[in-house]
């Protein structure tokens, strides 16, 4: 099956797909990954991304569906099984979304990942980022071996620019006004599973996999 997972940002989205991708062998693609590909390659949606991603604001949809598939005509989506990890994140790229998949006649799942604002602004404000191999930390719940260091190729970490408070509190007012209505858009196509994202990871997971193994059944 394919999956989308939703949540705020900071949620965990981008950990429990990894979680899942190396679990289940499903390919990750992450929008935020897209996105900043595009934006080292010098290509010029990639740079117009950027404008939006510093300001806090999401990339206009128009920008992000064309990005989204030149990255799917890259797999044989017909035979590959993927996970969606920021996309959709409107109505219109669901709608987007739904025409693309609509020959492949593969069942699809929602994961929502439902967490509290305060925890959100907590993990993203510690999120600290390598540059040279994309290795995400967080200062609180999973720090570096060496203070502000890679563990990978020991470069310096950074906060990206949508990490700080500011940009943050935009990025949530941005999100419960243009995302949170799929939302209810999945779950009245009976395709959503709520997983309560405040709780230890361990419990998270073992949600996920409860799903997973449900919709295999079903």
């Amino acid at each position: 099956m394919n999956l989308i997972i939703l949540g705020l940002p900071g949620a965990g989205k981008g950990t429990e797909s990894d979680f899942i991708v190396k679990k289940y062998g499903l390919i990750h693609l992450s929008t935020g990954d897209i996105f900043r590909s595009n934006i080292k390659n010098g290509n010029a949606l990639g740079i117009k991304a950027k404008e939006y991603m510093d300001a806090g604001q999401y990339v206009p949809d128009e920008i992000t569906n064309k990005l989204v598939a030149a990255r799917l005509q890259q797999l044989d989506i017909k035979t590959t099984d993927f996970i969606l990890d920021g996309y959709p994140r409107t109505i219109d790229q669901a709608f987007y979304l739904d025409k693309t998949l609509l020959t492949i006649n593969k069942p699809i799942l929602v994961l929502y990942l439902a967490i509290n604002e305060q925890t959100v602004v907590d993990r993203l404000s510690s999120r600290r980022v390598c540059l040279q191999c994309g290795r995400v930390y967080n200062l609180k719940f999973s720090p570096p071996k060496i203070n502000n260091k890679c563990d990978i190729d020991n470069q310096t970490l950074i906060q990206r620019s949508d990490d700080k408070a500011a940009t943050i509190k935009t990025r949530l007012q941005v999100y419960k006004k243009e995302t949170l209505p799929l939302v209810t858009y999945y779950q009245n196509q009976g395709l959503l599973k709520t997983i309560d994202a405040n709780l230890e990871n361990d419990k998270v997971r073992a949600t996920i996999e409860q799903y997973l193994l449900e919709n295999d059944n079903g």
